[in-house]
């Protein structure tokens, strides 16, 4: 079975973001570039810059969470975190 990588924010990115209804409007310090994201993966990268975390984890919440995130879930967090990455606004970490 293959483990899942750990992902971090990338290294540089300060997510200066402004957000409204739902929408942020994040700025990528490596590329310059902007990108609308909703309130949720914005959430998502605000966990990633306090620590880096697994997918699982991610999904599951942290250790307040009784259940872990079903497959479906974590297959869509994989994605997202993919998408991400081709960004520049994650990474995995080197092992």
């Amino acid at each position: 079975m293959r483990s899942s990588p750990i992902w971090r924010l990338a290294p540089g990115q300060r997510l200066v973001h402004r957000c409204h209804d739902g929408e942020c409007v994040l700025f990528n310090d490596l590329s310059g570039d902007t990108h609308l994201v909703d309130e949720l993966t914005l959430g998502l990268l605000q966990a990633l810059a306090e620590a880096p975390q697994s997918a699982s984890a991610l999904a599951d919440g942290g250790a307040d969470s009784p259940e872990p995130a079903d497959p479906d879930t974590l297959a869509a967090l994989d994605e997202l975190l993919s998408s991400l990455a081709a960004l520049y606004l994650v990474e995995a970490v080197p092992c």
